[in-house]
């Protein structure tokens, strides 16, 4: 566990103290010993001072190097995680989850572009990003790499309600300029780009906002548009922007990619040739990958969303584990939800999920490693590893409290499990409701199952 040893009297300058059982991760799992990777701490402290954690340890040893501390949250039955980072959803779709589909293509007619075309009203919008970032909250996850779509009421909406929280957002406008509805398709390229880095300036760091350039996914955007997209994503490179987008997903849009870029060697290569590969290139599903593919993310050190259970409400193909993780050129990899092809905002029941899409192949999945991609492997994915996704001096306090003791039967069937991966995994296959007891972010707690109101800003005044 990575200790500070600070002299600073708590009484001088206010921190808050977070006490209970702590598992953080420290390094890759799919990479080296298990053991080397993760520190638990049966019963932790976490110093927390401005947002930040400025210590954390054992108890005993680190409450007194702060005397002084006397507001400190403790709990018992309850382990203290990292936030979950969802490194892939598409918060405009929320109003549609769980809607019956047939082929990826379908579905998307069918329910996604109708309801996507609702957010040029700017009320609509406001009310699904208030719903989801509610719901975000209360399944643990503090960080999120989202889809918005074409118009900038969309983009606005949830970068506003994110900042109320005081969470990070990683979004932008949805780049879409063919092959899709009129009702959500960009006028021109040119204009489309206009309005890309005008809403880049207004959002991209401030506060804890992050801007992504988003090309829905190559055969909904003219050469012209991914061109630009390219040239501007080139340019805001070394400010921090990303870039999102979907890469095999499904055999059928390989197929639709091939027959479009005909000069391509595959699906990656299209994002390649017009610029859209760098370190902060996020990219979504991953399921059916050439080698070739896979070691051109591995040099460009981008990063890659597995989403579960997408891949299975889907029917589309399944996320290969070891070969992201292949060790001679491994590549980062986080969890996505994929709402509203994914099912579930909960990072856990994704979790639960892996395990089931890697068991088809006849691999398991362990907990340890899942936990891993749900924190800090998403911190890694999206290049924020010094900063979240670990219980560690220095971070941002962004934290999740699951309960293991959620209800009465999972209470009686962790009975029967003995150490704390035994317990999570158990958690992660039964997903039980309610499973988050508190969430945490910047210090804050937004979320409290047991208060009076469960979920409140970040700026509220009573919010403790």
């Amino acid at each position: 566990m990575n200790e500070t040893v600070t002299q600073t009297n708590s009484c001088e300058i206010h921190c808050k103290g977070i006490r209970g059982q702590l598992l953080t991760f420290k390094a890759d799992p799919f990479l080296c010993r298990e053991e080397k990777c993760h520190d638990y701490l049966s019963d932790g402290l976490i110093v927390i001072q401005d947002g930040r954690i400025i210590d954390v340890g054992d108890y005993g040893t680190t409450i007194k190097r702060h005397p002084g501390l006397n507001e400190t949250d403790t709990y018992s039955d309850a382990l203290i995680l990292p936030g979950f980072i969802d490194c892939h959803a598409h918060y405009v779709q929320a109003p549609v989850i769980g809607s019956s589909g047939n082929t990826l293509l379908r579905w998307l007619d069918r329910y996604v572009f109708p309801m996507e075309s609702r957010f040029r009203d700017k009320i609509f919008a406001d009310e699904v990003a208030r719903e989801f970032m509610a719901e975000m909250l209360t399944q643990g996850t503090t960080t999120a790499n989202v889809f918005s779509t074409t118009f900038e009421t969309s983009v606005d909406a949830i970068f506003e309600e994110s900042e109320r929280y005081n969470t990070r957002m990683i979004t932008g406008k949805v780049l879409q300029d063919r092959n899709i509805p009129d009702s959500l398709k960009d006028e021109s390229a040119e204009e489309s780009i206009l309005l890309t880095e005008k809403l880049l300036k207004k959002w991209h760091h401030r506060g804890r906002q992050l801007y992504a350039i988003i090309p829905r996914f190559a055969p909904t955007s003219t050469p012209r548009q991914l061109e630009l997209a390219g040239e501007l994503y080139q340019r805001y490179m070394d400010r921090g922007v990303y870039m999102h987008t979907h890469l095999d997903e499904v055999q059928s849009e390989i197929d639709w990619v091939t027959q479009l870029f005909p000069d391509q060697p595959n699906y990656t290569e299209v994002y390649r040739h017009f610029g859209l590969v760098g370190g902060r290139s996020i990219m979504a599903h991953c399921c059916i990958v050439r080698e070739e593919e896979w070691q051109t993310l591995h040099e460009n050190e981008c990063g890659v969303a597995h989403c579960p259970s997408s891949n299975l409400f889907l029917g589309d193909g399944e996320f290969k584990y070891w070969e992201a993780k292949e060790q001679s050129r491994p590549v980062r990899v986080g969890m996505g939800t994929d709402v509203g092809g994914g099912t579930s905002l909960s990072i856990l029941r994704q979790i639960g999920e892996a395990y089931k899409v890697a068991m088809m192949h006849g691999r398991s999945l362990d907990i340890m490693k899942s936990l891993y991609m749900a924190t800090r492997g998403g911190a890694e994915a999206l290049h924020l590893e010094h900063t979240i996704g670990s219980i560690a001096s220095g971070y941002e306090a962004d934290l999740t409290v699951l309960d293991l003791k959620p209800d009465r039967f999972a209470a009686w069937r962790l009975n029967f499990a003995e150490s704390i991966t035994e317990k999570l995994f158990v958690l992660s296959a039964i997903a039980p409701g309610f499973t988050v007891k508190a969430t945490y972010v910047a210090g804050r707690k937004v979320y409290d199952r047991e208060r009076k109101r469960p979920l409140m800003y970040a700026s509220d005044p009573d919010i403790s």
